[in-house]
């Protein structure tokens, strides 16, 4: 037994403590530095933890630059992409998934094909398209691109989750006298909510790193988002290490903040309870 115990740690445990370590490190390095005087980042050699920890940094940060606005701007452009994706390719996938029309599977395919190139060789044609419209320097250019890109890939990701909810479910639900809107509503919305946040996720991660876009459609500081907000503090001659490191940790935080309301929904399994029932 003692043999079978000292196997599964070295085999197991040893293993996830070196990826985690791999993984957090950087994490932990960054709020280590945020943490430090500015005279102990250019020290030789390096310090790996403050000598006397302070906060001045994020104090610098929130006080001295545009810091503020960028997190403003991030948000109210996630929170757009989240309601316009979220909205739009859930009714799509719901469409593909339960209705028949023509051209479906070509419609379905050309969804997928548009994941095969990188997000960058859309932006000459999207800057061109938001210069005609006058969108440049707004936060709906952003909203806009952002679900451009998210929609095929969350619409692709919705329909799988709808294709495994029993047809059973519907057909049930109209004979109670449910109209297609109720069915939807108060009996695949529930069920899908799991993958609803789950495609949610992806989207919210996208949106809030995202940083091409950002910089290509915004020319003004006040426009500016999280991503782009720190590239600001590194300069030809030096980086702000102690702006870059803060922004950095509080950056962070509307992730796991996320996280933290979501997880609860990415490990239900409602789908399969229902089908039980």
């Amino acid at each position: 037994m003692r043999y079978k115990r000292v196997k599964e740690f070295l085999l197991l445990w040893i293993p996830i403590a070196l990826w985690l370590t791999f993984v957090l490190f950087p994490y932990v390095w960054m709020f280590l530095t945020s943490l430090k005087e500015p005279s102990e980042l250019y020290t030789s050699p390096i310090q790996y933890l403050p000598k006397k920890p302070t906060f001045a940094g994020y104090k610098l940060l929130m006080e001295t630059t545009k810091f503020p606005q960028f997190i403003l701007n991030s948000l109210l452009v996630v929170g757009g992409t989240l309601l316009v994706t979220g909205t739009v390719s859930t009714a799509a996938a719901y469409c593909f998934s339960r209705f028949d029309f023509r051209g479906k599977g070509k419609l379905f395919g050309m969804f997928l094909v548009t994941q095969m190139f990188p997000s960058v060789l859309l932006v000459f044609s999207l800057f061109l398209i938001m210069r005609t419209l006058g969108l440049l320097n707004t936060r709906l250019a952003l909203i806009v691109a952002h679900s451009t890109f998210a929609l095929p890939f969350t619409t692709w990701l919705l329909t799988g989750f709808f294709n495994s909810i029993p047809k059973s479910l519907d057909e049930a639900a109209t004979i109670d006298g449910a109209t297609r809107w109720q069915t939807f509503w108060y009996v695949l919305a529930p069920l899908s909510a799991p993958g609803v946040v789950a495609a949610l996720t992806y989207v919210f991660i996208y949106s809030w790193n995202e940083f091409i876009y950002a910089l290509t459609f915004t020319s003004s500081i006040d426009m500016r988002t999280v991503p782009v907000g720190l590239n600001t503090f590194m300069g030809e001659y030096i980086i702000r290490w102690d702006l870059l490191t803060a922004g950095g940790v509080i950056t962070a935080i509307p992730i796991v903040i996320f996280f933290m309301l979501v997880q609860r929904r990415l490990v239900q399994g409602l789908t399969a309870g229902a089908v039980k029932g």
